[in-house]
């Protein structure tokens, strides 16, 4: 496994992919760690297998190339002026769900080029992975919380990825006391000892798991391999790492944090969309690409819940 710069097609959007070797590593935190909350517990034992995660989280740049339909504007007007008819890969590719439009600026006013994208639901991450592995022709999805802790950890057992004074915090992280309220351009901290930037802080990020305070009494005793909690409810799903509006302890690498309804409280929109939170400091996300693709079977684990989509779309129609 080597590092790797995704290009997307037809686009001169880039990202970088990061090598995680697989593993065993103690989830969760200490009895002793200050700040600790009662979700970090128990600690067990955890084995990973080998992926690649996203060096930084997935940008806006990246994120409305599919959030906003600018990937198949740009191609329908290249096949006007060439008179081409679609690949079978862009067939593919277009089959793939879009969200509505935004009914407000999900930037908040705090930059676009460059700045991870926020205020997306967990569903509108997976189908963004669903249409970037068509796309690539690459198997991408959102990690599991114990891929996104191992990989924050990166081999470290301290509350952050390196140490535990929080006064060094500074240096690897925008949190509220240096964000000057509002998140940051990706890559401009130090990175983690596994090159990961932004693990802690600038945004919070989904994974995909649904968020069950107690989930770690379940894997106690015993070696957890690649443990997922399958969401069964929209509410909670996991969040980590912190953002630019938290207090250091809340940027701890043990850290999780369940979702609400309350994150789509702006929504004017009844019923309330299915893509979009409203809270000026909900998450972003960040991919992975595990070594070992998938079968069909396997990957029904991993997929956004198309009857939901399909529900909402019936429901938007019914109010035209």
């Amino acid at each position: 496994m080597k590092a790797y710069t995704e290009a997307i097609p037809d686009t001169d959007v880039k990202f970088d992919m990061v090598p995680i070797p697989g593993g065993k590593f103690t989830m969760g935190s200490p009895e002793g760690e200050k700040d600790r909350n009662d979700d970090e517990g128990p600690q067990h034992e955890v084995a990973v297998e080998p992926f690649w995660m996203g060096k930084c989280e997935v940008t806006w740049d990246e994120y409305e190339l599919w959030g906003l339909s600018i990937d198949v504007q740009h191609r329908e007007l290249a096949r006007k002026t060439s008179g081409e008819e679609p690949t079978e890969r862009e067939l593919l590719v277009d089959a793939i769900t879009q969200p509505t439009k935004p009914y407000s600026d999900m930037t908040f006013g705090m930059g676009k080029e460059g700045y991870p994208a926020i205020c997306m639901t967990q569903l509108a991450a997976r189908v963004y992975c669903k249409w970037l592995s068509a796309k690539t022709g690459r198997y991408y999805r959102l990690p599991t919380e114990a891929e996104w802790e191992y990989a924050a950890r990166a081999g470290t057992d301290t509350a952050y990825s390196f140490g535990d004074d929080p006064e060094k915090l500074g240096d690897y992280a925008w949190h509220f006391e240096n964000s000057d309220d509002g998140y940051h351009k990706i890559g401009q901290k130090k990175p983690n000892p596994w090159g990961l930037y932004d693990m802690h802080g600038n945004v919070s990020e989904w994974v995909l798991d649904q968020y069950i305070p107690d989930y770690y009494k379940q894997l106690a005793g015993k070696t957890a391999t690649c443990p997922l909690a399958a969401p069964t409810t929209e509410y909670p799903r996991v969040t980590r790492g912190g953002c630019w509006d938290d207090d250091p302890e809340k940027l701890r690498s043990a850290v999780r944090t369940g979702s609400s309804e309350d994150w789509k409280m702006q929504d004017p929109q009844i019923p309330k969309s299915i893509w979009y939170t409203t809270e000026v400091y909900c998450p972003g996300f960040r991919i992975v690409r595990p070594l070992k693709t998938p079968d069909a079977e396997e990957a029904k684990l991993y997929e956004p819940d198309i009857e939901i989509i399909k529900e909402y779309a019936e429901a938007q129609a019914g109010k035209e």
